[in-house]
Parts: C-alpha cells; sequence; structure tokens
C-alpha cells in the first residue's frame, strides 16, 4: 500500500470514528441548559459536602443568581449585533463577491475557514453567521463542486479555534470590565485591559499559529474527486429567498421606511466615537464593552438603512440569544456558591480549589494543566465563555499564588475554552440553521480539527508563558 492510500484509510478511519462521535454525542448529550442546571446540583452537593449549611447555599444560590445580569445581556447582544451586522445587505453583496474568489475546491474550504477566523476576532456571533451564508454562497456556485460538509465545518472554524482570542472574547471582555466582575473575583485580579490580554504579543502569535494550522486542515480535510457531496447531493436548497418587507401602509409609518433616523444615530455614534478617543487611552476605549456593542449595534442599523429592516433582522437574531440568557444566570449562581458558602474551617470549595491549583506549581505545568481542565470541563458545560464565571475566582487564585502572570492565564483559558466546540456540537445550532445541516455532517470534520489543535494549544501554552513576567494585581478601590 501507497503512502497516499495510507494516508488516505487513516483520514476515513478518523473520519469514522468522529462520525460515531457525533452520533453518540446527538443521541445522549442533554441540552446545555440541562447540564448548567447539573452542574448548579452538583456544587451544592460539594458545599454541603464541604461543611456549608443548607441555609447559607440556598442564600449564595439566590443571592448570587441575578449577580451577573448586566453582563448576561451584554453578551446576548454581542450574538445579536453580530447576526444583524451579517444579514445587513451591504455585507451580503460582499459575500457574494467573496464567493467568487476560490478557484478549486479545497481553496473555497480553507478560504472560508480562514474569513470565518477572521471575522471571528472581531464578533464570534457575525462569524457564525457571516461563515454560514460564505459558506452557501459558495455552495450556489455552478462552475466549481465543492463539499457541503467540509465548507460548513470551515464556517465554524471561527468559533472553533481563535473567538476567544478576539475582541469579543468574554473572559477578556469581562477581566477588562470592572462593572462587570462580581466583586469576589475583582478583590483577586482587578481590572485587565486588553494590552494585558488579547494584545499581548504571545497571544497573537498563538493566534496566528492556530489560524495557519487550522486553514492548512481544511485545505487537505477537504474531499476530492467521488468522495464530495455538494449540497445539491445532501438535499439542501442554498438558493436564498430574500425577505420582503411589506409596503409602508399608513402615514404613521414614514420614518419606519427612512433612512433619517438611522444616518443621525450612526453620526452621533461616530462623534461618541471619536470624542473617547481622543480623551481616553486608545486600550481603554476598545477595551470597554458597553462601547463595542454600541458600535456593532449602530453599525448593524445604519447597514440595513432603515429601523423596519433593521427590527426585522433583530427578530431573526432573538432565538440565537436564548441559551445565554437563561444559561448565564446559573453560571452566576455557582460562582456563587463557589466562592460564598463557606464550609469547615471558613473556607469555601472556591479556595480548595485554588489550593490544588497551587500544588501544581508555577511554569508550564501550571499553565498545561489549566489548558486541559478547561478542555474537560467545557466539553460538558459549553458556554461560549459564561464558564469564566465559574473558573475564575480559583483559576485567578491559584495563579497569583504561584506567580503566573494573570492576562496570561486568561489567555490559557481563552485559548482552551474554544477546543471543546470542535466536540460538543452546542454552539453549531445557528450556523447549522443557516446551512440547513446537522451536527453530525460537520463533527467528523471539526473533531480532526480538535485533534491537531490540543497538542499544538499545549505547548504553546507552555513554552509563550516562560516569556512573560509576575505582575501583581492593581485592586481597584471599592466606590
Amino acid at each position: 500500500m501507497t503512502s497516499a492510500s495510507t494516508n488516505a484509510a487513516s483520514e476515513k478511519g478518523l473520519a469514522r470514528v468522529a462520525q460515531r462521535l457525533a452520533g453518540w454525542t446527538e443521541k445522549w448529550f442533554p441540552d446545555a441548559y440541562v447540564v448548567a442546571l447539573a452542574g448548579v446540583v452538583v456544587v451544592a452537593v460539594a458545599a454541603f459536602a464541604n461543611g456549608s449549611s443548607p441555609q447559607m447555599v440556598a442564600d449564595a444560590f439566590g443571592n448570587g443568581f441575578w449577580d451577573l445580569t448586566a453582563f448576561t445581556l451584554q453578551m446576548a447582544m454581542v450574538v445579536l449585533t453580530g447576526y444583524v451586522v451579517a444579514t445587513s445587505p451591504p455585507v451580503a453583496r460582499l459575500i457574494d463577491r467573496l464567493a467568487a474568489v476560490p478557484r478549486t475546491a479545497a481553496t473555497a474550504v480553507s478560504f472560508v475557514a480562514l474569513l470565518a477566523m477572521s471575522v471571528s476576532l472581531l464578533n464570534w456571533g457575525l462569524s457564525l453567521v457571516f461563515g454560514g451564508l460564505l459558506a452557501r454562497a459558495i455552495a450556489r456556485r455552478t462552475d466549481l463542486r465543492v463539499d457541503y460538509r467540509a465548507l460548513g465545518a470551515a464556517a465554524f472554524m471561527g468559533l472553533g479555534a481563535v473567538w476567544a482570542l478576539g475582541l469579543s472574547s468574554s473572559a477578556a471582555q469581562l477581566q477588562a470590565t470592572a462593572s462587570s466582575l462580581p466583586p469576589a473575583l475583582l478583590k483577586i485580579t482587578g481590572v485587565l485591559d486588553f494590552g494585558t490580554t488579547i494584545f499581548t504579543w504571545q497571544s497573537i502569535v498563538m493566534c496566528a499559529v492556530i489560524i495557519v494550522l487550522s486553514v492548512v486542515i481544511a485545505h487537505f480535510s477537504a474531499p476530492r474527486g467521488a468522495a464530495i457531496k455538494t449540497a445539491e447531493d445532501m438535499g439542501v436548497d442554498v438558493h436564498d429567498e430574500p425577505e420582503e418587507v411589506p409596503p409602508r401602509s399608513r402615514p404613521g409609518e414614514w420614518l419606519e421606511y427612512s433612512r433619517i433616523l438611522p444616518i443621525l444615530a450612526g453620526l452621533l455614534t461616530v462623534g461618541w466615537l471619536v470624542s473617547q478617543l481622543f480623551s481616553k487611552p486608545v486600550l481603554t476605549v476598545v477595551s470597554s464593552l458597553n462601547g463595542y456593542l454600541l458600535v456593532f449595534l449602530m453599525l448593524g442599523l445604519v447597514l440595513h438603512g432603515t429601523p423596519r429592516k433593521f427590527l426585522q433582522s433583530v427578530s431573526q437574531a432573538v432565538p440565537a440569544t436564548a441559551g445565554i440568557l437563561v444559561q448565564f444566570p446559573l453560571y452566576a449562581a455557582m460562582a456563587a456558591i463557589l466562592t460564598k458558602a463557606e464550609g469547615r474551617g471558613g473556607t469555601t470549595i472556591s479556595e480548595h480549589l485554588a489550593e490544588f491549583f497551587t500544588s501544581i506549581g508555577s511554569g508550564g505545568g501550571f499553565a498545561v494543566v489549566i489548558a486541559l481542565y478547561t478542555v474537560v470541563l467545557g466539553i460538558f458545560v459549553p458556554s461560549g465563555g459564561g464558564k469564566w464565571l465559574v473558573e475564575a475566582p480559583y483559576v485567578m487564585q491559584s495563579s497569583t499564588d504561584v506567580q503566573m502572570n494573570l492576562g496570561w492565564t486568561v489567555q490559557i483559558y481563552n485559548v482552551a475554552e474554544a477546543l471543546p466546540n470542535l466536540i460538543n456540537p452546542f454552539f453549531m445550532l445557528p450556523l447549522l440553521a443557516v446551512l440547513k445541516l446537522r451536527a453530525r455532517d460537520l463533527v467528523g470534520f471539526t473533531f480532526l480539527q480538535f485533534i491537531f489543535h490540543l497538542p499544538v494549544v499545549l505547548v504553546l501554552v507552555w513554552l509563550l508563558g516562560t516569556t512573560f513576567d509576575f505582575v501583581p494585581p492593581v485592586i481597584p478601590p471599592t466606590p
């Protein structure tokens, strides 16, 4: 058997294992909300085992449930604003032009992966919809036969590879926003702006390596010849039918169909942004989650042209935010039980976990263990970054104890947080709705990415972590 045929057989074997894993996941994995509920119960039981009283655990649960209401809304708005921008007419025209660029099937797949990851550095919600629409546009081409499953998996690589290393990173945004940080976490870490997390040269290098790796894997794993399954082969209609906005029926609707208000709101946003950039450090402005969301929301309004078209897009985007709205309060409750329900000796579960991670010691070993822990937990608790609310109190405390750079610890979490998305299909749901596919159609390709990504990520967090010095946290005064 030649080396080429051996490699082909190996790829088929990996794909076969991945398809079985996808089938098992679809059959046995409960909804992510159910997993989050189970997590609350597990944490509560652990608190009881630690010696906490039932009243203390119940108080921590109830009092902490709404601790992160503002952050929950902000994360839901990341998805909504990304969807609205991606479905605007100017972006749709851009997607059609980009779809004409690739010349071969393999290049088309790697091209989608590259653009999906690039867009995810701006907004992961935008990446999902943008990547899905680009995959559909390429699938509509009559001069190019491309595997639709591989295109869909490539469109998911933004969320499966580098989204948490970009501007919409939940953990980095949370750490940079004092008003969104839980008080217990703020006392440990202080505020960490983007200059200490996603904009460090180490994070940028790590991001670049992962993007290159993902594009190469996407290119060489794209089916060729008779193995290709097009959208037509799979019975998927990729010809979009634009939703028509109903005509104006009464005088009172005139402003709803006018471009005047969106233009004025856009000018106000530009004026505010210019004022911020002239009055504050650039990193402070860029790290502002509220400012980030304001710009994206107004951008979506301007790109849609009229309030009526904008609101129509918003109504389509709202269902994609449901998981965040109902899950994040449970993460907040878990974090409260971990950090506030004191047991024997006045210690909490968070403190015990911090002691465990501290016992690992400093250096590369600590970085690798934190990354692996994040991956394993993320397989069972898909959160899009909300899991950081649960992990951060004890992970950051142990990071301080072993004098690991706190900003790099956030990035260890961020790069590892994306990996479970390549296995657990929870965050594929918005993309699958666009593609009209099932999770098992994509997981064979994303699981292959996971096999290569995991060892590379572990090596990167180990090696790059050695270049950091420990910087003691600056705790802001209590208002």
